[in-house]
């Protein structure tokens, strides 16, 4: 059988901010399904699994048709997650997508997964998008990329990067292209094994910001910038922002 494309939304209960979120309802579903439904419409993606240390999570995983790994409750992030999910089931390609990910339409990873198997030897991709409102640059749960020339990332941060020397405020979305990191990630098996052997960098710690493992050890992601949109859940006062996505 051939090692085909898994994507994977690593979910837990214990949110801090916003407590058993995955489990929240809205119009009758689960913020779980959502996600898990917008990612099956990927046309590159072979197979799509749930992955968490909770029952609860399978319980609602199972409730929706939705294909569940159990995994162990000491992982520190959700590639630490991906990665055992990867040791039990054989694919060519994993993709990470945050269970909080609401409106991020599967289309948007066909391209990515297109690339990556027109380039073997590439190990980390990752998906962003121009920032446009100013509001956006000061919130810490607004992740902040900086690209290279030939699209890959050279930093991650919750603080606005790179900082405008001639002036910190007024306009800076319309003075810079500001890039928001949009939370899914492009893994080949061995860059994900890598991952999972790294301890956690110092940086990736202090920011709280798993991808900064990979550039802390050497590694490339190629930044694929996109205009979609999707909104992140971290209060039940954000899931009112989900249906115009939805729709």
């Amino acid at each position: 059988m051939a090692r085909g494309v898994i994507a994977v939304i690593p979910a837990r209960m214990q949110s801090t901010r916003f407590p058993g979120k995955v489990a929240y309802r809205h119009r009758g579903k689960p913020l779980l399904f959502y996600v898990w439904n917008q990612v099956r419409q990927a046309r590159t993606v072979d197979r799509v699994v749930v992955a968490s240390d909770s029952p609860e999570v399978a319980d609602l995983a199972a409730s929706f048709g939705a294909e569940y790994v159990q995994t162990s409750a000491k992982h520190k992030t959700g590639s630490d997650r991906v990665a055992e999910v990867a040791e039990k089931l054989p694919g060519s390609i994993y993709i990470n997508v945050q269970a909080d990910n609401i409106g991020l339409r599967g289309r948007v990873f066909d391209p990515v997964v297109r690339w990556l198997k027109e380039h073997p030897r590439e190990q980390y991709a990752t998906l962003a998008r121009k920032i446009t409102d100013e509001r956006d640059l000061d919130r810490t749960d607004c992740t902040k990329v900086v690209g290279s020339d030939d699209k890959y990332a050279l930093w991650f941060s919750r603080l606005p990067i790179p900082y405008l020397r001639d002036g910190a405020s007024g306009n800076r979305v319309k003075r810079h292209r500001f890039l928001e990191h949009i939370g899914v990630y492009f893994f080949r098996p061995a860059g994900l094994a890598a991952f999972a052997s790294w301890k956690q960098a110092p940086a990736e710690k202090a920011e709280s910001l798993e991808q900064l493992r990979i550039l802390s050890n050497g590694g490339r992601i190629r930044l694929f910038t996109t205009t979609a949109r999707s909104v992140s859940i971290d209060s039940p006062h954000d899931v009112n922002a989900m249906d115009a996505l939805i729709r």
